[in-house]
């Protein structure tokens, strides 16, 4: 069975920092683009992404301007495990993060949709920052 796993939520206060890590089960992140996607009410954001399979240019990131220069993303690639460090947190990072894995453009990741973008999908962590 394919899927990933999320781990690391909680609830720390504003300026904290937490971890998420992203596990892949039953295939390899070596050939993905791996997405954070923050899903609060009405809103859900893509914060983050990795793409290491793009080899023209040997690796693609991406950060949504509300969490650059706070969050970054990274991976390692004999644990099939993809990292999001996220510091600095304040109450609007609130959110249950989703990792989603999918096949990466020609150039990593993108900022626009696209099918097939978030094939598989985990369950979800919750953050909770408060004030």
């Amino acid at each position: 069975q394919l899927r990933v796993v999320e781990s690391g939520g909680g609830l720390v206060h504003t300026g904290g920092s937490l971890r998420l890590s992203c596990a892949a089960s039953g295939f390899s992140f070596d050939h993905y683009a791996i997405h954070w996607i923050r899903q609060t009410p009405g809103k859900r954001e893509e914060v983050s992404c990795i793409s290491s399979s793009v080899s023209s240019s040997g690796g693609s990131t991406y950060y949504a301007d509300s969490v650059k220069g706070r969050f970054t993303i990274s991976e390692d690639n004999a644990k099939n495990t993809v990292f999001l460090q996220m510091n600095s947190l304040n109450v609007e990072d609130t959110g249950v993060y989703y990792c989603a894995a999918g096949p990466p453009t020609s150039y990593g990741c993108a900022t626009y949709d696209y099918p097939g973008k978030y094939e598989y999908w985990g369950q979800g962590t919750q953050v909770t920052v408060s004030s």
